[in-house]
């Protein structure tokens, strides 16, 4: 009998080491990121995002912005270095799966309001939040550009 157990016991087992080997083998590269000062981090992160998914298109991507760095997705922000407007950089990137998330904490404490913001943003209720439950809850990478 404890042969028995000790064999469906070591059966059991295989199943499940095999199961998450299929799903680790089937599993999509996910990322965020983090994006917290437009003018350090908005025209390089987006170049980063661009060569990420030309490198691996079906990675799911997610920027998460709050403080200074949703400044990169109101309607007409440029950067200040070059002029480089990022809408276009956004849009492009947006088409390709990409998803733009702006912190409503940081507008609420600089009296922004949806409307400023281009239409490719999506709203967040607490930037920092999100990041976190990405990393942890949905074991996104982290990437700070």
């Amino acid at each position: 009998m404890m042969k028995k157990l000790k064999l469906i016991v070591t059966f059991i087992a295989l199943v499940l080491a095999s199961t998450l080997c299929i799903d680790a083998a089937n599993a999509q590269t996910k990322v965020v990121y983090h994006i917290d000062d437009a003018q350090s981090q908005g025209l390089k992160g987006l170049r980063n995002i661009r060569n990420h998914l030309d490198t691996s298109p079906d990675t799911v991507i997610i920027v998460v912005t709050h403080a200074a760095g949703v400044d990169m997705l109101i309607e007409g922000a440029k950067d200040k270095k070059n002029g480089v407007e990022y809408a276009p950089l956004v849009a492009a990137l947006k088409s390709r799966g990409v998803q733009f998330e702006v912190c409503e904490i940081t507008m609420k404490n600089r009296g922004l309001n949806r409307s400023q913001f281009i239409l490719d943003a999506d709203f967040t209720p607490s930037g920092v939040v999100r990041v976190a439950d990405l990393q942890f809850q949905e074991h996104y990478a982290y990437i700070k550009p």
